[in-house]
C-alpha cells in the first residue's frame, strides 16, 4: 500500500482524507488541534496526529515514515506552516504537493486590506459594532481597535483554546459566539443582525471556507465587508479536482463522487422529507430543473439541467465537488427522471431518497385511497387516457403543457365520459394550491394551471376482459362496400397467440376496420400499434373506429406492405390479416426488422394456407404451429335456431 501524509487543516483536507480512505493507501492525517483531529472519521488505514509541528518535527516524521507523498491542505492563511512543510520535504527528499483552495473575488462594496494590521487601521476610523469571523489566532492583534471590548464580537470554534484566546484578547463573555459551521447565508445574516454589526471582518477563504455566504449575508444585513487578503506563498498549488487527477495518474486511485438523487415532493421545501432536506443541505452542488432549484432555495453552487447525459457529464467534469444532490419533482420512483439517470451514474456512490408523490398528496387532500389507482403520465407522451378511464375505478394523471388538464377533460367528455368524477389539483403544495372537484362535463370547459394533476373516478368501469363485440366497429362507409373485419371469435384466438405485453410494438398488416388494431392497442397500452391498410376507404373507416375508442397509441399507415412498412419501428409482434399475395416478402421484412418478432397470420384461401405451410416448414423457427378454426353461429329460422358454419380460418404462429 502507498503511504501518504495529509496536513488536513481545511475542509478540503478532510475531504481528501475521506477519498484516500477508500483507496489502497496508508494515510497519516496531521491537524493543528485536537478538535481538528476529532472531525476526521477513524479507519483501519488512517492514523491521526493532532498538534502543531515545527520544521524539525516534520523532518523527523517524514524521515521515519518515508511517505511517497505529502499533501499540504492547510489553510491559505497558514503561510508559515506551508513554508515549513516545503523545507521539511526538501530536506528529506519527500515529494510535496500543495492543495490550494480556490479564491473568490470580493464584492465591489467590500474594503480589502492586506493583513490584520490593515484591518485594524481601517476599523479605527469607524464607528459601530464589528463581527470578527477570522478565527482565534489573531484576536490579540485586533484588540488594538479602539473600544475593542465594546465594539467587537468574535465567532470562534467551540473549543477551550479558542475561548481562552477570546478572554486573553479582552472580549466580554457575551461577545463570544462559539459555534461550528458551516453557516448558510441566512444564519450569517441573522448573526450579523443579532449583534447589530456594522462591519464584518473575514479572510478570503474561498467557497469551501464560507466566504461567499459571509459576503452575501453582509450585503443582506446592510453591513460593510472587510476582507483580509491572502498572504503570498512560495508553493504553486492545485485545486481539489486537480489533486484528485494527479492522485489517479500517480497511484491509480479512483474517485467516486457521492450523489443523492432526491425526491423533493410536489411543492416547496416545507414538503420535503427530513432525509431529503438533509441531503440537499449537505450537498456541495445541487442539480435539477429551475423549478426544483428554486424550491430548494440553495446557498450552494447550482447547475440547471434535466437531461440525464448533461447531469452525468457535469458530475464527471467537476471533481472539485465530492457531494452532489440531483433534485427530482415528487417521488423518484414515480414517473421520475431517476429511471433514466441512475444507469448513467455507475461511476458514483449513489443514494436514492424518495419523496412525497403528487398522487399521494392529491389523494390526501381529497381523502381518497390510491391503492387500486391506475397511474398515467402525459408529460411528453401521447398516451391514450380514455381506455384506462373506461376500465378503471380510479385513474391518476400527470399532465403537462398549457391547460393540459383542460384538454384532457375535454377529451374525456367527447368520448362520452362526462358523468365520470374528477379532481384537479393545481400547484400542489404551494401557497396558491387549488383543488377543484366535479363531473368531467362540468370541468371540461375550464382552464387550469400547467402544473396540474388529476384523479378521475369511474364508479362503473367496463370489463377489462379482451373481446370487443363486433357491433362496436363501423364496417361500411356511406355508399361504399363493407370493409373486411376479423370477427370476434377469430380475434380471441389471434390475441391469445400474439401474447402481447403492455409495452409491445405490434404491426397489424391489412388492418381493415381495425378490430385487431383496437384489441392490440388496448393490450399494449404502454406500447405502439402500427396499422397498415392500402385501401383508402378502409383506412378512413379504420381512423374513425380508432377514434371511437380514444386510442392514442395507434399509428395508421396508408399504403401497401411491405413498402409502406420500411420506416416503421422494429416490431416485437405482428399480425398479418391480409398479405395481397406477398406473404413471403412480409415475413422476410418482419424478421429483418426483428429476428425474434412473434408473427401471427390468418389465412382463408388454400393458396395462402399452402404458402404459410411452406414458410413454416422452411424457416428456422423455435415455435411454429397452425390452427384451423371452424366457427358456427346460430341464426333464427322460423321458430327454430340453426347453426350456420362460417368459412374456416387457418391461424399460423411463427417465432424464431
Amino acid at each position: 500500500m502507498f503511504k501518504i501524509c495529509v496536513f488536513a487543516g481545511t475542509t478540503e483536507g478532510r475531504r481528501l482524507v475521506e477519498f484516500l480512505k477508500e483507496q489502497q493507501a496508508e494515510i497519516t492525517a496531521c491537524t493543528a488541534t485536537e478538535y481538528g483531529g476529532e472531525l476526521i472519521e477513524p479507519s483501519e488505514t488512517l492514523k491521526v496526529l493532532a498538534g502543531r509541528m515545527d520544521e524539525p518535527h516534520m523532518e523527523e516524521l517524514f524521515g521515519a515514515e518515508r511517505f511517497e507523498l505529502v499533501i499540504d491542505a492547510t489553510h491559505p492563511y497558514a503561510s508559515a506552516v506551508t513554508e515549513n512543510l516545503m523545507q521539511a520535504c526538501l530536506n528529506t527528499g519527500t515529494e510535496y504537493l500543495r492543495l490550494e483552495r480556490g479564491g473568490i473575488s470580493s464584492p465591489q462594496s467590500a474594503v480589502c486590506v492586506p493583513d490584520t494590521a490593515g484591518a485594524v487601521e481601517y476599523l479605527n476610523g469607524t464607528v459601530g459594532n464589528i463581527l470578527l469571523t477570522t478565527g482565534s489566532k489573531e484576536l490579540c492583534d485586533f484588540s488594538a481597535i479602539e473600544d475593542f471590548a465594546e465594539r467587537a464580537f468574535a465567532r470562534v470554534l467551540p473549543v477551550e483554546s479558542s475561548i481562552a484566546a477570546c478572554r486573553d484578547a479582552g472580549l466580554k463573555p457575551a461577545h463570544i459566539l462559539a459555534m461550528q459551521g458551516p453557516f448558510s447565508v441566512g444564519m450569517n445574516a441573522a448573526m450579523i443582525k443579532s449583534v447589530n454589526a456594522a462591519y464584518v471582518v473575514t479572510k478570503e477563504s474561498g467557497k469551501a471556507g464560507g466566504f461567499e455566504e459571509k459576503a452575501l449575508a453582509a450585503m443582506k444585513a446592510g453591513a460593510k465587508l472587510v476582507v483580509i487578503g491572502r498572504p503570498e506563498s512560495g508553493a504553486l498549488g492545485v485545486s481539489f479536482g486537480e489533486t484528485l487527477d494527479l492522485l489517479e495518474k500517480r497511484f491509480g486511485f479512483t474517485a467516486k463522487p457521492a450523489v443523492s438523487v432526491v425526491g423533493i415532493g410536489p411543492g416547496p421545501r416545507q414538503g420535503m422529507t427530513i432525509a431529503a432536506s438533509e441531503a440537499v443541505s449537505s450537498a456541495e452542488c445541487l442539480i435539477g430543473a429551475k423549478r426544483m432549484l428554486d424550491t430548494a432555495r440553495p446557498d450552494q453552487t447550482v447547475f440547471e439541467a434535466v437531461s440525464p447525459d448533461a447531469i452525468a457529464d457535469f458530475i464527471k467534469e467537476h471533481k472539485d465537488f465530492s457531494r452532489f444532490a440531483v433534485l427530482m419533482s415528487g417521488d423518484v420512483g414515480f414517473y421520475s427522471g431517476a429511471k433514466k439517470l441512475l444507469p448513467k451514474l455507475d461511476f458514483c456512490r449513489v443514494d436514492v431518497i424518495p419523496g412525497v408523490s403528487s398522487l399521494s398528496y392529491l389523494c390526501s387532500r381529497i381523502g381518497a385511497s390510491y391503492e387500486d389507482t391506475v397511474s398515467v403520465s402525459l408529460h411528453g407522451r401521447d398516451a391514450g387516457i380514455v381506455p384506462a378511464v373506461r376500465r378503471s375505478r380510479s385513474v391518476f394523471v400527470l399532465v403537462g403543457g398549457e391547460n393540459g388538464a383542460g384538454r384532457l377533460l375535454c377529451e374525456l367528455n367527447e368520448a362520452g365520459l362526462g358523468s365520470v368524477g374528477a379532481a384537479v389539483g393545481e400547484r400542489l403544495g404551494y401557497a396558491d394550491e387549488r383543488v377543484t372537484r366535479g363531473a368531467v362535463s362540468e370541468l371540461a370547459g375550464k382552464s387550469f394551471d400547467p402544473l396540474s394533476a388529476l384523479l378521475i373516478e369511474n364508479p362503473e368501469p367496463e370489463s377489462a376482459a379482451a373481446g370487443l363485440p363486433d357491433e362496436a366497429f363501423l364496417r361500411n362507409p356511406a355508399d361504399k362496400p363493407v370493409v373486411p373485419m376479423t370477427k370476434s371469435e377469430v380475434r380471441a384466438v389471434v390475441m391469445s397467440k400474439l401474447r402481447l405485453t403492455p409495452d409491445s410494438v405490434c404491426w397489424d398488416i391489412g388492418a381493415g376496420t381495425g378490430s385487431v388494431t383496437a384489441e392490440a392497442a388496448l393490450a399494449a397500452y404502454n406500447g405502439r400499434v402500427c396499422a397498415i391498410e392500402k385501401k383508402p376507404e378502409a383506412a378512413e373507416l379504420l381512423k374513425e373506429n380508432i377514434s371511437r375508442f380514444g386510442l392514442k397509441n395507434v399509428d395508421i399507415i396508408e399504403g401497401s406492405a411491405p413498402e409502406a412498412c420500411l420506416s416503421l419501428p422494429s416490431p416485437t409482434h405482428a399480425f398479418i390479416g391480409g398479405s395481397s399475395g406477398n406473404m413471403r416478402g412480409l415475413i422476410s421484412l418482419l424478421l429483418d426488422k426483428n429476428p425474434h418478432c412473434r408473427i401471427v397470420a390468418a389465412a382463408i384461401s388454400l393458396e395462402t394456407v399452402s404458402e404459410l405451410g411452406a414458410i413454416m416448414k422452411e424457416g428456422a423457427f423455435t415455435q411454429a404451429e397452425a390452427v384451423c378454426l371452424n366457427v358456427s353461429k346460430s341464426r333464427a329460422a322460423g321458430g327454430y335456431n340453426l347453426m350456420t358454419a362460417q368459412n374456416p380460418v387457418y391461424i399460423f404462429t411463427l417465432q424464431a
